[in-house]
């Protein structure tokens, strides 16, 4: 599995990348989550609000910075 959070290093990024984060070690994924910041990539996936939210290459979440309960959620449903 390949978990992404897209953003910019804003404090709404940095809290969806912590979150996610907790979310795969309490489902203990073997995965770690990638922060990215490339525009290129953004543009190519249709994400046009940050943070982001990309799993296995599917934008699961744009413009929010989901609790960890709810990234669990999206992890645990593929």
């Amino acid at each position: 599995m390949r978990v992404q959070v897209f953003g910019t290093g804003c404090a709404a990024c940095a809290a969806l990348k912590a979150n996610a984060e907790k979310a795969v070690a309490e489902l203990g994924l073997p995965c770690g989550v990638e922060l990215e910041s490339r525009i290129l990539e953004m543009i190519q996936l249709g994400i046009t609000e940050l943070p982001a939210l990309v799993v296995d290459g599917e934008v699961r979440s744009v413009g929010r910075a989901l609790d960890v309960a709810t990234v669990k959620a999206m992890l645990a449903h593929g």
